[in-house]
């Protein structure tokens, strides 16, 4: 087994990246949904599940920390890394409630303009992330991704979905960070520690679906049949939750690149 693909998500919710090399640290993977939009009023976040459009929201990560916003027929926006301790805003991302650097009234703007709701753009330093669920060590930490710091799924256990729907399916609609290629079809669902390169991950629960993945990740279009949601809820719901890639934790930073094997330890 290897590592076909790797991903990140600079903008929680905005369009991913395929990189061949990711580096890992304390939140997961470098730049991986540390940024945000959160209603101006309400702090809450916001998604593609309110939102289709943010599937056309390109937010490309830079080495400082920074980001440039990209969107159809929209001029580009470079956002500089604001100061960890400054311009703080409330926001609430599921259960918790955080305080984060807000980007500034510019990149407020500008998103706000694209998304048709004012908001703004926050980002998370490592320092003010928040525990993971079930925390046990004192310091396995997340920033805005919807639990977990990494997500990883199986190449053929989307061939599996894909061949059940009847059409092409992207991995893209499940946002993964690692894509593993050569195991069977779902065998990550038994897997409870893995290594790649000098990292070692533990799987830390199985990843619960919406209806982000019925949204194409090219225009921003539902599917009118429900798919492939509709037929994940045929085979892969257990306890009104329909389940679909696993939610990982990495114990060291580190450098993953495509091709590095992939070894179950338990």
């Amino acid at each position: 087994m290897h590592l076909s693909s790797l991903y990140r998500f600079p903008l929680k919710s905005a369009m991913g990246e395929s990189l061949p090399v990711l580096q890992l640290d304390g939140l997961g993977v470098v730049g991986d949904r540390r940024w945000m939009l959160a209603g101006e009023e309400n702090g809450r976040f916001l998604t593609q599940r309110t939102f289709p459009q943010m599937s056309r929201l390109r937010a490309r990560w830079n080495q400082a920390g920074g980001l440039t916003l990209e969107a159809p027929d929209r001029p580009a926006l470079e956002v500089a890394l604001p100061d960890p301790d400054e311009a703080l805003r409330g926001v609430i991302i599921w259960r918790d409630a955080m305080r984060v650097p807000d980007a500034g009234d510019e990149a407020a703007a500008w998103a706000s303009e694209f998304i048709g709701k004012p908001c703004r753009l926050v980002h998370v330093p490592e320092q003010r992330a928040r525990y993971i669920e079930g925390n046990v060590s004192g310091d396995e930490k997340v920033g805005f991704a919807d639990g977990f710091p990494l997500l990883l799924i199986g190449q053929a256990s989307l061939d599996d979905l894909a061949t059940r729907v009847g059409r092409p399916l992207e991995m893209l609609r499940f946002r993964p960070n690692l894509v593993v290629q050569g195991s069977e079809p779902y065998a990550e669902d038994s897997w409870k520690r893995i290594r790649i390169g000098d990292v070692e991950f533990t799987l830390a629960k199985p990843c619960s679906r919406c209806i982000i993945t019925t949204i194409d990740p090219q225009t921003g279009e539902r599917s009118a049949d429900r798919e492939p949601l509709t037929t994940l809820r045929s085979y892969r719901q257990r306890e009104g939750e329909i389940l679909f890639g696993q939610n990982l934790i990495n114990h060291t930073s580190g450098e993953l690149q495509v091709g590095m094997p992939v070894e179950v330890l338990a």
